[in-house]
């Protein structure tokens, strides 16, 4: 058990009986920077092994959510066909980001390449132009 300064004893007492020296930690994973240029934030966010089609992008009430979910599965056999090594790995990760009200998904740009996804979300909701209406005269 460790017991740290400024840590509560109860979150770290159970650390200790489940660590697995040989388990993957997924802590750390969707590491951000967030950036502001013309006018645009900038998102730069780390998804190692994840594919394109494992992440999600939603918008709701003003919070832009970011979520990937990856399920792998490898096995290697001998030349009998026997399972020598298989192994299973299942993890998710996810982060929200406050983006305001007036923007809509058309505003916010996203682009996934070789573990790193980059979002582009407005400062500011884009003004509505308003169409020239033309009044009828009687």
């Amino acid at each position: 058990m460790k017991l740290l300064p400024g840590f509560n004893l109860f979150d770290s007492a159970f650390d200790d009986l489940f660590y697995d020296p040989f388990m993957k930690k997924t802590e750390g994973y969707m590491k951000t920077d967030v950036t502001e240029k013309d006018g645009n934030y900038l998102l730069d966010m780390e998804l190692p092994g994840y594919k394109k089609e494992d992440i999600k992008l939603e918008l709701k009430d003003g919070y832009l959510n970011v979520s990937a979910v990856r399920n792998n599965e490898t096995s290697e056999k001998d030349d009998q066909g026997n399972i020598i090594r298989q192994e299973r790995f299942s993890g998710s990760c996810s982060r929200s980001f406050y983006v305001g009200e007036g923007i809509t998904e058309k505003d916010i740009k996203a682009n996934y390449d070789n573990g790193e996804l980059k979002v582009i979300v407005p400062k500011e909701a884009p003004k509505q132009v308003e169409e020239k209406r033309f009044i009828p005269i009687d």
